[in-house]
């Protein structure tokens, strides 16, 4: 008999990708579509729902194909979502009532700020994790609620169903059979009591969103339901689901305490596992579900470095370099010593320092500092921020951290081992290239994995990932003291508060 496969869904912001994995973690077969972005005024972005289902809906049987399987081998469907994302539908036709308002969308930023003004932030982050910001789903909802006309009588009156993507695809998917989420999504809608698990009445009556049109919310691993017979050919089971960062960790095999991830990509997001304690974050990270299984709740301390990959591109289109292949050709150049510091805070500063009228600088330039000497700064950027984020989580999380402990990375610019290396130098961790870069599709399969029951637990579950062999520091720790004081400067400088 021919052993069971896993069909991952990748829902993201600019694309849906399926991919089909073995139980060892390989992929074997996978197709995606892009997805168009909608613009209808100054800081808003939308995407179209019916656009996302219908694309999720192809490229499940495209990868298949692909994968030269059938879908009668298909065990178990994971899938993963861009975060914070929200859908509002009509309960019985399944059409939404307005676009999908996307996570990087701003509309709500006066109402985020009355809410600030009005002292409310304190509490949101006690039950949340979170800070109150345009960016999670509670105040995109209450948009639509007041914005879209007649949704808040319909939704009083159980007429319309909300969800982030995941509980859109499933609601779809299952043919209106299911309306839920898992706790990782629903850790990011500002509705969430992390520590309760549970809806937060207190959140729902301050962002004025009906309990009643909310999923029901479960763990990551576990029947979510089946999809129609005629979807995929059969009824296949849906077991796995994640918000994207977190199938990430999961894809890195970060499932115990004081394991951590990094994803540069445009920006950074890094993710350390705190195991079943949510520490208050004295550094404004953001608290979180790491995962849900078998009830048991496991946390994460979240961090966001707005510029990463997007600082290379700027050497691209700003300074006329070729391509960032080029960009990383000239960083290898530059003199070790060059001492040139570029904070690259084009959009603000993320944590650990949260100032979003900060902007970009360039110092330390000399007579003998060129392209070679920039380039390189662009790079060590993403080293100096995530090593700042690492020493305010390690405060946050001091139980969390050992001895020897590892940042697992992935995204675009982990592609370069010169990169890695030079991550190690300047931070000090020992860091491991994913040899596979899907490490979010991965993570969603291996959580419909361990919610079919292919796998025992969640380590073995985790120990399907491929490895590679990390990169140890090899830079003297005072040149590495030097840099870091040299970076801090530097950010000083550009501090809007001083």
């Amino acid at each position: 008999m021919a052993q069971p496969l896993i069909l991952a869904l990748d829902q993201g912001t600019t694309s849906t990708r399926a991919i089909v994995f073995d139980l060892a973690g390989q992929a074997l077969g996978e197709a995606s579509r892009p997805l168009a972005q909608h613009y209808p005024a100054d800081g808003w972005v939308e995407h179209d729902a019916q656009d996302i289902y219908e694309a999720a809906a192809q490229v499940m049987v495209e990868a298949v194909a692909n994968a030269r399987a059938d879908m009668g081998q298909i065990a178990a469907i994971g899938i993963t979502n861009q975060r914070e994302t929200v859908v509002l539908w009509d309960r019985e036709t399944g059409v939404p009532v307005h676009r999908a308002i996307v996570w990087q969308d701003r509309r709500t930023a006066a109402l985020c700020e009355s809410l600030r003004r009005q002292g409310a932030e304190a509490h949101v982050t006690e039950v949340t994790g979170l800070l109150i910001d345009p960016y999670f789903t509670g105040t995109k909802l209450a948009w639509m609620l007041d914005n879209v006309p007649g949704a808040r009588a319909r939704a009083e009156a159980g007429e319309l169903l909300a969800g982030t993507i995941d509980s859109w695809l499933i609601w779809k998917l299952t043919g209106g059979k299911a309306h839920v989420t898992d706790a990782t999504n629903a850790s990011r809608t500002l509705l969430f009591d992390i520590r309760a698990q549970a809806w937060s009445e207190a959140m729902l009556e301050l962002f004025r969103v009906p309990r009643a049109i909310l999923p029901h919310v479960r763990d990551c691993a576990g029947l979510f339901g089946e999809t129609e017979p005629g979807l995929l050919g059969r009824a296949i089971p849906i077991c796995g689901v994640a918000g994207d960062q977190q199938a990430a960790l999961m894809g890195q095999g970060c499932v115990a305490p004081g394991q951590m991830k990094a994803t540069y990509g445009t920006g950074c997001f890094l993710l350390v596992n705190t195991g079943e304690t949510a520490p208050v974050s004295q550094a404004r990270l953001l608290t979180t579900v790491a995962a849900r299984i078998d009830g048991r709740t496991t946390y994460a301390l979240e961090g966001a470095i707005f510029i990463a990959g997007a600082a290379i591109q700027w050497l691209v289109e700003g300074l006329g370099v070729e391509s960032p292949a080029a960009a990383e050709g000239l960083a290898r150049r530059a003199r070790p010593d060059h001492g040139v510091v570029l904070v690259p805070a084009f959009t603000g500063l993320g944590a650990p320092w949260w100032d979003a009228e900060a902007r970009g600088s360039l110092s330390g330039l000399t007579r003998d500092a060129g392209l070679p000497e920039i380039a390189a700064a662009a790079y060590e950027a993403s080293a100096y921020q995530t090593a700042d984020l690492i020493e305010a989580m390690a405060s946050d999380a001091p139980d969390a951290f050992g001895e020897g402990s590892e940042l697992r990375i992935d995204g675009g610019m982990s592609r370069s081992p010169w990169f890695a290396q030079r991550l190690a130098d300047l931070t000090g961790q020992r860091v491991a290239r994913a040899s596979y870069e899907e490490t979010t599709a991965l993570g969603a399969a291996l959580f419909a994995g361990l919610g079919a029951g292919l796998y025992p637990d969640v380590e073995a579950a985790a120990a399907a990932r491929p490895t590679t062999e990390p990169s140890a520091p090899a830079l003297d720790p005072a040149l590495r003291q030097i840099g870091q004081a040299r970076w801090r400067d530097a950010v000083r400088r550009v501090l809007s508060h001083g």
